[in-house]
């Protein structure tokens, strides 16, 4: 390692661990290991059951190091002047040319050529082998294609996760891509190019990649530094990009008259730490609330009581919250979750009963399931194929009130209220407890007003609990995007409300509610508003 790249990798790897806050001593995705690579342009990674083997663009070498310390065990003349993206076999070495866009096959022990074709797509850069076929990512036509090592005849393709698929490479069960724009590596199930869990690389220009049965190794081009990654941990969350924002809660109810409302009752749900958010100490409000009280999903509410309110009067309450508000992403291995059977039976009773938002019985909803989930066993397939269907056959349009789920459903869009009840009811329908989180939520500039709101469900799944999903947000074009809403809560929301619905307080809303009684004629008006403004820590 040159002196000029000493302080830039070791700049990385601790920027990336301070960005890190996790709830176990090791994550997926966390560096546990990490050296400089033999030359300047890293490219191409794969493993060969003993060493790792990696390509360089400027040298047109491929060099065989070493995972303990990164040392060259030997090296060979790469065949073209632009290897890019490595493969092993089991006997030999498949390298990507991306100046003639061929795909060659080399014996490691002498660096004889014995196949070469030409890649069936254009501007070749990842390739991997999956024990029968290999495969090749573009980052001219976003695709990453499965294809025959005899002659490079396409098997099967799908889109990559996001715009510039740069290494590949396969675990036995699951396709690694990293990604040159997002910068992040993200693993793909090859049957479908569904992203199951991504995180984001630990330097700013990833490449490629290899896994070793037990780890993912990434080689980075810009930091010229081999990181070898822990992957598998399971029950875990990130936590990242930490900031500080306080929010005035303001509900407000105004009564036009002539007549009088007799009693009014204001409900304020109370946000508490959850694993996005840490509340810093108790809310305040403008005024003391008449009690405290406990709904049926043990859901705290502020309540405020009001009698005789004439024409002209306004009722005008509010909280406020400060907390450290993080962007939160699970991950979660399908594999590695339990069993219909294994969910407990308090949650189950809580989590699976009907209600006439859901319909579960509903011909729509029973139909849609039959077409998704079949004969699916596995909770986190059942959970995912419901939540295709729904991004399938749904768009987002916010309009009109709150519609049944097969209402909704039938007629294909609806809100980010309507998108939840849709995939609660599916998922309490196939056996998957599921509830709602609302929140209040930040619109661009950290310091914003926020009247719309936001909502989205919660699923529970053996062996990984509460897990938040939204669907509306999810209803994007890319495999990243539609990914992205499954195990992940930006740092852009305060949640305030997690309920099954029907709350006894709030009913079918959040954040706040209201009921009144009125006697003569009267117009009511409500104004519900959520003010944000970030808060500057004075460093010590």
């Amino acid at each position: 390692m040159t002196t000029a790249k000493l302080p830039l990798q070791l700049l990385l790897i601790l920027f990336f661990s301070c960005l890190i806050t996790v709830n176990a001593s090791a994550i997926t995705g966390e560096v546990i290991n990490s050296f400089a690579t033999p030359a300047t342009c890293p490219t191409g990674l794969t493993w060969d059951g003993e060493l790792l083997w990696l390509a360089d663009l400027k040298t047109d070498t491929i060099y065989a190091v070493s995972s303990a310390d990164g040392s060259v065990i030997q090296s060979l003349a790469a065949p073209t002047f632009r290897p890019l993206g490595l493969a092993f076999d089991g006997e030999g070495l498949w390298c990507v040319c991306g100046e003639e866009e061929r795909i060659y096959r080399i014996l490691p022990a002498t660096g004889l050529v014995t196949n070469t074709f030409e890649s069936p797509i254009t501007k070749p850069t990842g390739l991997a082998w999956d024990g029968k076929y290999l495969w090749v990512a573009s980052r001219s036509e976003d695709e990453i294609h499965q294809i025959s090592p005899q002659d490079g005849t396409t098997i099967t393709s799908f889109p990559s996760p996001a715009g510039y698929p740069q290494g590949l490479t396969y675990d036995g069960k699951y396709l690694w891509v990293a990604d040159r724009i997002t910068n992040r590596i993200y693993m793909v199930d090859p049957s479908g190019g569904e992203v199951i869990l991504l995180f984001d690389a630990p330097a700013p220009y990833a490449d490629g990649l290899a896994w070793d049965g037990q780890h993912l190794w990434n080689a980075d081009f810009q930091s010229d530094s081999l990181y070898c990654f822990s992957i598998g941990d399971e029950g875990i969350y990130l936590r990242k990009d930490e900031k500080i924002q306080q929010v005035e809660f303001t509900h407000e109810v105004r009564n036009y008259g002539p007549g009088t409302m007799e009693s009014l009752d204001i409900y304020i749900a109370l946000p508490h730490t959850l694993p996005n958010q840490d509340i810093i100490g108790e809310p305040v409000f403008s005024a003391e609330p008449t009690d405290f009280l406990l709904d049926q999903w043990d859901q705290k509410v502020a309540h405020y009581h009001f009698t005789g309110k004439a024409a002209g009067s306004i009722s005008s309450v509010s909280m406020t919250v400060q907390a450290k508000m993080y962007d939160t992403r699970w991950f979660i291995f399908p594999e590695k979750c339990g069993g219909l059977k294994d969910i407990p039976k308090e949650i189950r009773a809580e989590y699976l009963v009907n209600d006439e938002k859901f319909d579960l019985d509903d011909p729509v909803i029973q139909q849609a399931l039959e077409s998704c989930v079949g004969d699916e066993q596995n909770p986190y397939w059942i959970m995912r194929n419901i939540y295709n269907h729904i991004i399938d056959n749904m768009y987002y349009e916010l309009a009109g009130g709150w519609n049944t789920a097969p209402a909704v459903l039938k007629r294909g869009n609806g809100s980010c209220s309507e998108y939840t009840f849709v995939f609660i009811a599916m998922c309490r329908a196939a056996g998957i407890p599921a509830r709602y989180a609302g929140s209040i939520a930040i619109r661009g500039d950290d310091a914003s007003l926020d009247d719309v709101f936001h909502r989205w469900a919660e699923v529970y799944l053996p062996d990984y609990g509460w897990i938040p999903v939204d669907p509306s947000r999810g209803d994007k074009p890319t495999p990243e995007g539609q990914y992205n809403a499954i195990g992940h809560l930006g740092n852009g929301c305060l949640i305030t409300t997690i309920g099954g619905g029907n709350s006894e307080y709030l009913g079918w809303t959040y954040n706040s509610d209201e009921k009144w009684t009125t006697t003569g004629k009267c117009k009511i008006y409500t104004e519900h508003i959520g003010e944000w403004n970030p808060l500057i820590v004075e460093e010590p």
